[in-house]
Order: C-alpha cells, then sequence, then structure tokens
C-alpha cells in the first residue's frame, strides 16, 4: 500500500518540476518556436531611402516631383518634336521646289532642242518649237537669235509680240517662237534659198542647230522673229 501511494506522489512532484522550468524559459525569453517559414528583414520605406544627387524628391504619396527643366523624361528627350503630335515640323527647305527661282535657270543650247516647221498660215511663216531636254526648269528670255545659212545679220524682233511675263519650260515642256521667212509683196527683195539655221539665246554665245526641210527655206530682207511665247497660236498671231 505504501508503494502504491508513493508513486502518485511522485509523479505530481515530477510534473510541478517540469511546470516550474518551463515558466522559467519563457520568462527568460527563450523557449521553442514554431516552425514555419523564416521572417524577412522590415524593408526601409520609400520616403526614407537616400535620393540621387539632382533628382526630385518623392511625394508623400510615393511619386516623383516635377521634374527640372530640360530633365529627359521617360518617353523621349526634352526639346521641340519635329513629328507627329510634337512642336511645329522645320519648314521645307527652298531647294526642294522645283519651281523656285534658285533652282531655274536660262534656256541654252545645252539644255534644250530646237526644230524648225514651215507652216501654210500664215504665209511666209516657220514656226520654231523648243524643247526642255534639262532636268530643271529653264526661262527663255527675250527672243530667239536666228542665223540662216551665209546671214550677215541676224533678223530683228517684232516688239508687238512681247509677252508679259518671261516663258519658262518646266523640264519636257515647250516653248514656241515665229520668223517671218518673206515679204507677199516682195518688198523684201529678190531673197535667196537658206540651206540651214542656227538658234542662240539671249545670254549665251552657243548655237543650237535647227534642221530645215531638204529644199531649204526662202527668206529675203523682210525677216523678223517674234519673243519667245507659250503657244503656238500666240506665236503665230
Amino acid at each position: 500500500m505504501r508503494a502504491s501511494v508513493r508513486r502518485p506522489r511522485l509523479l505530481a512532484a515530477v510534473s510541478v518540476a517540469i511546470a516550474a522550468l518551463a515558466l522559467t524559459a519563457c520568462e527568460n525569453g527563450g523557449g521553442v518556436r514554431e516552425e514555419g517559414a523564416a521572417s524577412q528583414p522590415a524593408q526601409p520605406s520609400e520616403a526614407s531611402q537616400p535620393t540621387a544627387p539632382g533628382s526630385p524628391a518623392p511625394k508623400p504619396d510615393g511619386t516623383a516631383g516635377p521634374k527640372a527643366p530640360g530633365e529627359k523624361g521617360t518617353s523621349g528627350t526634352s526639346g521641340t518634336s519635329t513629328g507627329k503630335g510634337g512642336g511645329r515640323a522645320s519648314a521645307p527647305a527652298a531647294d526642294a521646289d522645283p519651281n523656285a527661282p534658285a533652282n531655274r535657270v536660262p534656256c541654252t543650247a545645252d539644255n534644250t532642242e530646237v526644230v524648225a516647221t514651215p507652216v501654210s498660215r500664215p504665209l511666209n511663216h516657220m514656226l520654231l518649237t523648243i524643247t526642255n531636254t534639262g532636268s530643271k526648269m529653264c526661262d527663255l528670255k527675250g527672243y530667239p537669235i536666228v542665223k540662216f545659212e551665209g546671214a550677215q545679220s541676224v533678223p530683228p524682233v517684232i516688239e508687238a509680240s512681247k509677252p508679259q511675263a518671261v516663258t519658262s519650260l518646266a523640264p519636257g515642256k515647250k516653248g514656241y517662237a515665229a520668223v517671218i521667212l518673206s515679204a507677199g509683196d516682195g518688198s523684201g527683195g529678190e531673197g535667196r534659198t537658206a540651206q540651214s539655221l542656227e538658234i542662240g539665246f539671249q545670254g549665251s554665245d552657243k548655237m543650237a542647230e535647227a534642221a530645215l526641210q531638204a529644199k531649204g527655206v526662202h527668206v529675203d530682207d523682210s525677216l523678223r522673229v517674234t519673243y519667245w511665247l507659250a503657244t503656238a497660236a500666240d506665236a503665230l498671231t
């Protein structure tokens, strides 16, 4: 009986001792942690992070403050844009316009081709057709310098045919002038037959050859020319 009574008392004493040891460990900050994920170190807040020199200070809500003048943004550099949605686009260069005065050149024997064609009406007239064979617009200044085979001088111009503005030819376009070959009433003298013709241009010494019909053309002292004009009808009027 005594042995059985002592055993429960011994167990009770052991339990009290274990409880006392556990209590002591808790009071000293010890004890066993629960298993699980390790706790992460606390991250500093954005407000407490240092800023680079010259950078805008963050706002209380964490967004960046206003940019300094001239500072690059995230979508491009500062300054005037030349693309869509940007500032004013640069004006087109003057040399981009083929009609600009700076891009025009005089019509000469080097950038044109001249064809001489006798016409039935008006009587004793010949039409000069000039074509711009160059790559730039050219200006037909004044009137053609007409020199037939064996001529000692060039015929004068008919002042009444002078246009209000200089005739200009775009590449591939044509201009016109008329030549009065002889007088129908014989007032121009006996005359002669010319087999060749050269055409000169105001301000240039170079002549362009204009082929004549095989039998040549009859000319006399009444030779006259018109100014360079924009249409054949104006030249032959």
